[in-house]
């Protein structure tokens, strides 16, 4: 067999080639057969939300979820790639409004809900096609073709499944607290979806200093007379709600005469900065903050009145709480319970009422008079002038902080208190903090750091979603109040008193079931709200088998998994809930090994996006220089878990360094064999090297077997590209530098075996990493069928000490 001629070095036309072949001669399906009946090591395709074209970062997390289950499938073990879309949630819904010009729910109800999914349904079915596009040309095996969708009826009955055994469990209730809350999309967002990148972004918004008249008599009248407690607030929108003033009780705070007005009373740490460094201020009293609790004061504004004598008794006093400081402000800290989590706290403690004048899109309603109508943030400026005119503003300053903004439609967030559905992830922190002690985690230091530290300080999970496409909350309510949490569709269909199996379980038409309450026999209404789709992902090992109603024993074969993979940011999202579904429900870890990567970054390290247009587009890489290019750049060029600025000049030094000197290497080989005749197999195979020169490159490619086996067993890339990157370097600066006279001149059978064996050895070690070029290289050698098809290599006993040093 002649193996040349060897065509110049194209990445981009022999990568075409090579998918027609994978195609044509049907490698992927024989792999998986060839594999079937091996040892099982699990992958979890982490789903994506299908929900827009893939940029450059999905390529970056999809090489490495494809480098080590190649690398296991090679090893002889049964690795299912069963891929998935993440059909449901705000990004749909977002992208879907965009499309159609819609800004608010009210919109979408207008424009229909049952219109509205369907095309949420629509645009999730468009962009797939991209995706599974980019995954082949990527030269990813995941199987989009037999991948879960999220949004499927088989799926959604899992979910259902899932959520009753929490409620089974009486780990599902549903409370009335103040939670982050988008007003553009109307709905809480979860614990976990502020830790996503960007949702805290630097701000500039007007901090006030503002006057508080303390009334006089009462225990402290001594103290209070004539004065006002001075409150500090970077939202001045919520004065409207005030119902309390905080002290630290051990705080020292100082009433300081005031010759023009009334005086001021304040923390002393914070006077020298309200009054300037070394400027005089006459103190008439200094006492602790516990002095200052039960005094009464009047609030700034009575728009909102209370709801009866009770309330209007138990507010407008000053409180103790212990989170109060000194860094910031006055020292003294307005409540308002309706707005603020530590403001809740206090307020349930004190039995303070809730004042609460703001719709669910963020806009003050009737109550709030002149400001009625005004989103909440946009009304700064005319409560600030408000208390400007009635002479109760000390002071206005810029204050410059981190705010939270919506991870999904960058809208900055309001803390507002309003009714939702929760797990209580917080009465099994211990078990998911047990649970994750079980883990690897690559690197290291995640388990104990960003998500250990993320699990110790665990809060309960809002599960519910005041929206319209995803996974419904599968609770129904009648009018006495009983509730009925529904597992199955069977089970539905038998309190419905009619068969649905064919029910699309999507809003509307799951809204449109009425069934018989349980506990009193009157009608029960399925409650609006859908679920988190962050529980989707987080229920796909058992919901991707449609468990338990069928696919058991799939799903018990296949958890936990042996490997998942993506970026950091997931420490906050899928390697979170994936945990916390399953440790509640299975009472395990779901996975045994995650690789954790970091994020890729613009040449001044902000994070790369198409929105920002800092972020190269892969078709361009793909068309220009490669998949296994840009593959052989993602592993070779820095850890995976340090933040990576990607670079065309970088993917064509890597690219140059290795694959263009393999390439190189591959074609003397062939030049050379093919001039002498030479055959794999001939004259000479099985002898041992005496040669010096073939007995130390033997020795050090045995060495190279060993460590990237060793490497790629650690889930160590970098580690194994650079041991792989080194031999190609000494196979072609030094065994073939040296050894050209015995292929000119001597015809030496013993140096074509030995660099046909370095050559079919490398492409083996290299098909993990590129597995275009690596079958292009392996067939050329062998004639067989494929690379990837071809068993791991092992050393072959060649290794020699004193040659080594």
């Amino acid at each position: 067999m002649p193996f040349g001629p060897v065509a110049p070095f194209d990445l981009v036309a022999m990568e075409e080639r090579v998918l027609a072949r994978w195609r044509s001669d049907g490698v992927v399906e024989h792999v998986r057969r060839l594999r079937a009946d091996g040892e099982p090591w699990i992958f979890y395709e982490g789903p994506p939300t299908a929900n827009g074209r893939p940029g450059l970062h999905h390529v970056w997390a999809r090489v490495f979820k494809d480098l080590y289950p190649r690398f296991q499938t090679m090893r002889g073990r049964a690795v299912p790639r069963k891929g998935g879309w993440d059909c449901h949630g705000l990004p749909v819904e977002l992208e879907v409004e965009k499309e159609l010009g819609l800004t608010s729910k009210v919109q979408i109800e207008e424009y229909g809900v049952a219109e509205f999914n369907q095309r949420c349904r629509d645009s999730v079915s468009r962009y797939v096609e991209d995706w599974s596009s980019l995954t082949t040309r990527s030269g990813v095996w995941i199987d989009t073709a037999d991948a879960y969708w999220t949004l499927s009826n088989d799926y959604i009955e899992s979910v259902w499944w899932i959520v009753r055994q929490l409620w089974d469990k009486d780990l599902l209730y549903e409370g009335h607290r103040v939670s982050p809350y988008c007003p553009r999309c109307g709905t809480a967002l979860s614990s976990h979806e502020m830790g996503q990148p960007g949702v805290y972004q630097e701000v500039t918004d007007p901090s006030v200093y503002v006057r508080f008249p303390l009334r006089a008599g009462g225990p402290t009248a001594s103290l209070t007379e004539g004065a006002d407690l001075l409150v500090w607030t970077t939202t001045p929108w919520t004065l409207l709600s005030n119902v309390a003033a905080a002290v630290g009780p051990d705080i020292t705070h100082v009433r300081v005469n005031e010759p023009d007005g009334r005086d001021l009373v304040l923390a002393e740490a914070a006077a020298e900065r309200l009054f300037g460094a070394g400027a005089p201020y006459d103190v008439t009293w200094r006492g602790r903050g516990a002095e200052l609790v039960g005094a009464r004061y009047d609030r700034p504004f009575t728009l909102v009145d209370y709801r009866g004598g009770e309330e209007a008794a138990q507010g407008e006093r000053v409180v103790a709480a212990a989170f109060v400081s000194t860094d910031d402000g006055s020292g003294i800290v307005h409540l308002a319970p309706a707005f603020g989590e530590d403001d809740a706290a206090v307020g349930r403690d004190e039995g303070l009422p809730v004042l609460n004048p703001v719709d669910a899109d963020g806009r003050f309603d009737r109550r709030a008079g002149a400001f009625a109508g005004l989103r909440v943030k946009a009304a700064d400026a005319a409560i600030i002038d408000d208390l400007r005119d009635r002479g109760l503003l000390v002071r206005e300053q810029p204050y410059r902080h981190s705010y939270p903004h919506c991870w999904r439609c960058d809208t900055p967030l309001i803390y507002w208190a309003k009714t939702s559905w929760f797990a209580r992830t917080s009465a099994r922190r211990e078990d998911l903090l047990a649970q994750n002690q079980r883990v690897n985690w690559y690197p290291g230091h995640i388990k104990d750091g960003r998500f250990g530290k993320w699990l110790e300080t665990n809060v309960d999970w809002a599960l519910s979603r005041d929206r319209y496409w995803g996974t419904p909350l599968p609770v129904w309510r009648c009018e006495a109040g009983h509730d009925t949490c529904i597992g199955s569709v069977a089970e539905l269909s038998d309190l419905a008193g009619k068969d649905l199996a064919d029910l699309d379980l999507h809003r509307p038409w799951v809204d449109d079931v009425v069934i018989d309450c349980p506990a009193c026999g009157d009608p029960a209404r399925r409650l609006p709200p859908v679920l988190d789709t962050w529980f989707d992902s987080g229920s796909m090992p058992a919901a991707q088998h449609h468990h338990p109603f069928e696919g058991v024993e799939r799903f018990e074969a296949s958890f936990p998994a042996d490997f998942i993979c993506e970026a950091i940011d997931q420490t906050r999202g899928w390697f979170y809930t994936l945990l916390a579904v399953n440790t509640l429900v299975f009472g395990a870890t779901p996975y045994r090994n995650v690789v954790c990567l970091n994020l890729l970054v613009d040449g001044e390290g902000k994070k790369a996006s198409k929105s920002r247009g800092n972020v190269l587009d892969p078709w361009h890489i793909f068309d220009t220089m490669g998949a296994d290019a840009l593959r052989w750049n993602f592993f070779s060029v820095g850890q995976p878990w340090s933040p990576r600025h990607v670079r065309e000049d970088s993917i064509r030094d890597s690219t140059r360094a290795t694959l263009l000197t393999l390439w190189n290497v591959f074609s003397f080989f062939c030049t050379y064999a093919d001039l002498d005749g030479w055959e794999a197999g001939g004259e000479g195979a099985s002898a041992e090297p005496t040669h010096v020169l073939d007995r130390w490159v033997l020795g050090e490619l045995d060495a190279t077997v060993a460590e990237v086996t060793a490497t790629l067993e650690a889930f160590d890339a970098l580690a194994a590209s650079t041991r792989l990157g080194r031999f190609v370097d000494d196979l072609s600066n030094w065994y073939v530098r040296r050894s050209r006279p015995r292929f000119w001149k001597a015809s030496d059978p013993a140096a074509q075996h030995t660099l046909h064996r370095c050559l079919v050895v490398t492409a083996e070690l290299l098909a993990p990493f590129c597995p275009f070029l690596a079958d292009e290289l392996w067939i050329s050698l062998t004639d067989e069928l494929s690379v990837h098809a071809a068993d791991w290599p092992t050393p072959s006993g060649h290794a020699d000490a004193a040659l080594s040093r």
